[in-house]
């Protein structure tokens, strides 16, 4: 049995953090990759040459979730002190 490491697994996240120590507190930039990350786990790229090829509109769920995903990160990126834990779930739509 071989074993490989998927997209999104903790090499994922140790590497899209690698700019950043673990005193430092995040930027403005890394939510922004965050927000760039979960867009690409929804297959929003997909949808959208989709949607140019044949003209079937991106269902409206994945439209409104990469809207809803771009707003959040907008939002959180605003903020004066950006939680250290802002990749959590716990910020993000599902």
């Amino acid at each position: 049995m071989a074993f490989r490491v998927i997209e999104g697994g903790l090499s994922a996240r140790s590497s899209a953090f690698a700019g950043t120590t673990g005193d430092a507190p995040p930027t403005q930039e890394d939510v922004l990759r965050e927000a760039e990350r979960r867009i690409r786990a929804i297959g929003y790229d997909r949808w959208r040459n989709r949607e140019a090829v044949t003209g079937i509109p991106v269902p409206r769920e994945i439209r409104y979730l990469a809207m809803q995903i771009g707003y959040v990160a907008e939002a959180i990126g605003r903020l004066a002190d950006i939680p250290a834990d802002f990749h959590s779930d716990v910020y993000w739509p599902a």
